[in-house]
C-alpha cells in the first residue's frame, strides 16, 4: 500500500511528514487485518467451556481433576470398565454357603467355619441407628454380615484367635491367608480366595465323617457346583485350612497340603442404570469392555445382564487373564478388537489392554480403584478412579473421579465432553463469521 501510494505522486510530495503519515495509516490497516484474522476470543471461549462442563459434570457425580479431560472423555472410543462397584451395586450378600460340615438347616455354625470367615479377614461391621453396614472389603464384609444373620458374634471369635501372621489378599495370588492359635489351642492356617486356586492346594476335604482324601471326583463335583453359582453371576469364595507347626511363619510358604472346607456364593446385583447406559454407549459408537478379576462364568453373566453379550457370545469376545497373557503382542492386538469381557484379569493385563488399544489409535477411558490400577489409569487417555472405594493412589493417577462409582456417570461425562466440543465448534463458526466479514471490508 505504501509503494502504491508513492508511485503516482511527484517527488515534491515525498516529504517526510506526508510519507510518515501514509506509512502510519498503512501500518494501522495491517495491524487491523492481523488482529481480525486471529480468533483472539477462542482461548477464553475454550477455557470458559471447559470450566462450564467441569461444573456440570461435578453436579452429576463426576469430579474432573484435570481440565483437559473434559474434552478427551467426549472423544473416547473405548471404555474399559471394572465390574464390582461400577457395573454392580457393590452390595455383596451371601446367597449360598455349601460346606459339607454345615448342611442346610443346621442351627449352629461350626467353630472352624466361624474362624474361616471372622478371623481370615480385614473387614469390620458398623452398627449405626440399628443398621449393620460392612466396612472395608465388600466381599469380606458380606461374609461377616452372613455370620451376623446366623447370630454369631464375629468380634468374640476374633478375640479368641491369636493371630501369628497374616498374608493380605493379592490380585496376583488370588487368596488371603491368616495363621494363628484358635480357642482350643490348635495352631491353624486359614485360606480364603478364588476357589480354583485354593482347590489346587488341597489334598483332603473336611466332611461330617472327618478328613478324607479330596478325590478327582470330589473336585469335579465341587467345580460343577461353583460353575452353577458363577453362571448365576455370583462371586465364589473357596475356604481351606490346615494345622501348622509355627503360626508366625510366612503363610505363603505354609499354603500347601490344605484341607478343603467348602465355598460360598456372593451375589452383587447389577446397577439399574447400567444396561441403558451401555446401550447408549453402543449407539454412540463407543466400545465397552469389562475387565474383572472374577471368573469367566460370573463375568459372562454380568455381560449378558447389561446387554454387552448375547445369549450366545460370539467367538473371541471373551478371554481370561492367563489366556490374554499367553498371546503375543501381534495376536493380542488382533484379539482386543473383538474382546468384550476379560475375566480373571491381573493389573498388568489391564495396562497391556490399554496400551494395545491406544496403539491402534483408540481413545481409551479406563476405570480403577486399587493401587495396582494406577499404571493403567495413568497411561490411558482418560483415567477414571472410584470416589467411594478408590485408593488415594488411584485417585491421584486419574483424570476424573466418579463420586458415585457408577458406570452411568461415565456416560454423563461423555455426553458433556461431546457437548463441550460442539460448544467450541459453535464459537468458532460465530468468530470466523465476524472475522471473514471484517477481513473482506479491510480488503475492499
Amino acid at each position: 500500500g505504501y509503494v502504491m501510494g508513492w508511485i503516482p505522486h511527484a517527488p515534491a510530495d515525498w516529504l517526510p511528514t506526508a510519507a510518515g503519515t501514509a506509512l502510519l495509516n498503512y501500518f494501522m490497516i495491517a495491524v487491523v487485518i492481523i488482529v481480525v484474522a486471529v480468533p483472539e476470543g477462542l482461548a477464553m471461549s475454550v477455557t470458559l467451556s471447559l470450566a462450564y462442563s467441569m461444573r456440570k459434570m461435578t453436579a452429576q457425580n463426576t469430579l474432573v481433576r484435570k481440565m483437559h479431560a473434559c474434552e478427551t472423555i467426549g472423544a473416547a472410543t473405548v471404555i474399559c470398565s471394572d465390574k464390582t462397584g461400577t457395573l454392580t451395586l457393590n452390595q455383596m450378600t451371601v446367597a449360598e454357603v455349601r460346606i459339607p460340615t454345615f448342611p442346610a438347616g443346621t442351627p449352629e455354625v461350626p467353630p472352624l467355619v466361624v474362624d474361616a470367615f471372622a478371623v481370615n479377614t480385614t473387614a469390620q461391621l458398623s452398627r449405626e441407628d440399628g443398621v449393620v453396614k460392612p466396612l472395608g472389603n465388600p466381599t469380606e464384609g458380606a461374609l461377616l454380615l452372613w455370620l451376623d444373620t446366623q447370630g454369631v458374634n464375629y468380634l468374640a471369635a476374633r478375640t479368641l484367635f491369636a493371630v501369628g501372621n497374616q498374608l493380605p489378599f493379592s490380585t496376583e495370588r488370588k487368596f488371603m491367608a491368616t495363621a494363628g492359635t484358635d480357642a482350643t489351642g490348635r495352631k491353624v492356617l486359614h485360606i480364603k480366595g478364588a476357589p480354583e486356586i485354593v482347590m489346587e492346594k488341597c489334598d483332603t476335604v473336611l466332611t461330617p465323617a472327618g478328613v478324607v482324601p479330596f478325590t478327582a471326583a470330589d473336585k469335579a463335583a465341587a467345580l460343577a457346583g461353583l460353575a452353577e453359582l458363577q453362571g448365576r453371576a455370583m462371586r465364589t469364595i473357596g475356604l481351606a485350612y490346615r494345622e501348622v507347626p509355627d503360626p508366625t511363619a510366612d503363610p505363603a510358604s505354609l499354603a500347601t497340603g490344605l484341607i478343603w472346607i467348602g465355598y460360598a456364593g456372593i451375589v452383587d446385583p447389577v446397577r439399574p442404570e447400567v444396561p441403558p447406559a451401555v446401550a447408549a454407549c453402543r449407539r454412540a459408537g463407543i466400545g465397552v469392555k469389562i475387565v474383572t478379576g472374577d471368573t469367566a462364568n460370573t463375568a459372562r453373566e454380568i455381560g449378558r445382564q447389561i446387554g454387552l453379550l448375547g445369549d450366545a457370545p460370539e467367538e473371541g469376545s471373551e478371554l481370561t487373564g492367563p489366556q490374554f497373557g499367553a498371546l503375543s503382542d501381534e495376536e493380542a492386538a488382533v484379539a482386543v478388537k473383538k474382546l468384550k469381557v476379560l475375566s480373571r484379569a491381573r493389573p498388568m493385563d489391564k495396562l497391556r489392554l490399554v496400551k494395545l488399544l491406544q496403539d491402534q489409535r483408540e481413545v481409551v477411558a479406563v476405570t480403577g480403584d486399587g493401587t495396582n490400577d494406577a499404571p493403567a489409569l495413568n497411561y490411558a487417555k482418560v483415567g477414571l478412579a472410584m470416589g467411594k472405594t478408590g485408593t488415594a493412589v488411584a485417585k491421584e493417577a486419574a483424570d476424573i473421579v466418579l463420586l458415585d462409582d457408577s458406570f452411568g456417570s461415565i456416560v454423563n461425562a461423555v455426553r458433556w465432553g461431546r457437548a463441550l466440543y460442539e460448544n467450541i465448534q459453535r464459537f468458532i463458526v460465530f468468530q470466523l463469521t465476524i472475522n471473514v466479514v471484517a477481513l473482506g471490508i479491510a480488503l475492499i
